[in-house]
């Protein structure tokens, strides 16, 4: 295999994996097995954001940039109010459930672009402003591992206070 065949080839697996699972920090099911329903809508003191609105926030923003990436119609949301939800509470455990399937099944989406070689890693979204496939799936993966990183955080310290509190 040609030198530069190799090197896409091994960019892309790199970028599957970064996606998929997790490499240096907790995928997405990892984070979010069993977060215990009482406590989506939480918010301690000094928190700024509780589980259903980093959910809903990751599973947003996750879902335009893949659809920026594939759809040259696409309208982003408007920034910043347009990728957070309105309440910090699920409005019920089938919202959560809905919201963690369609997370899934968008990052099962942008892998399928990362992993299909008619794609070109390199080569600027023809409807952009300079961005790449490469750009949006790295965008996808940094995004999400800093939100799951707080899911996790704000589990712990949700499990960690007094019941009376």
């Amino acid at each position: 295999m040609p030198a530069a065949k190799l090197l896409k080839t091994s960019v892309r697996k790199h970028v599957l994996d970064l996606l998929g699972s997790g490499g240096a920090h907790l995928d997405f099911e990892a984070a979010i097995e069993q977060f215990p329903a009482p406590l989506r809508g939480v918010k301690p003191g000094g928190v700024p954001h509780t589980a259903w609105q980093l959910l809903e926030h990751m599973r947003i923003a996750q879902w335009d940039i893949l659809e920026f990436s594939r759809n040259a119609k696409h309208v982003s949301p408007k920034f910043p109010d347009g990728y957070w939800p309105p309440a910090e509470t699920p409005p019920s455990a089938r919202a959560w459930k809905q919201s963690t399937q369609a997370f899934r099944a968008d990052l099962k989406a942008m892998m399928a672009l990362v992993s299909n070689p008619r794609h070109d890693l390199l080569a600027r979204i023809p409807h952009g402003e300079g961005q790449t496939l490469l750009r949006e799936a790295l965008l996808v993966a940094d995004h999400n591992a800093y939100h799951l990183g707080q899911l996790v955080l704000l589990r712990k310290m949700l499990e960690a206070r007094p019941a009376h509190k």
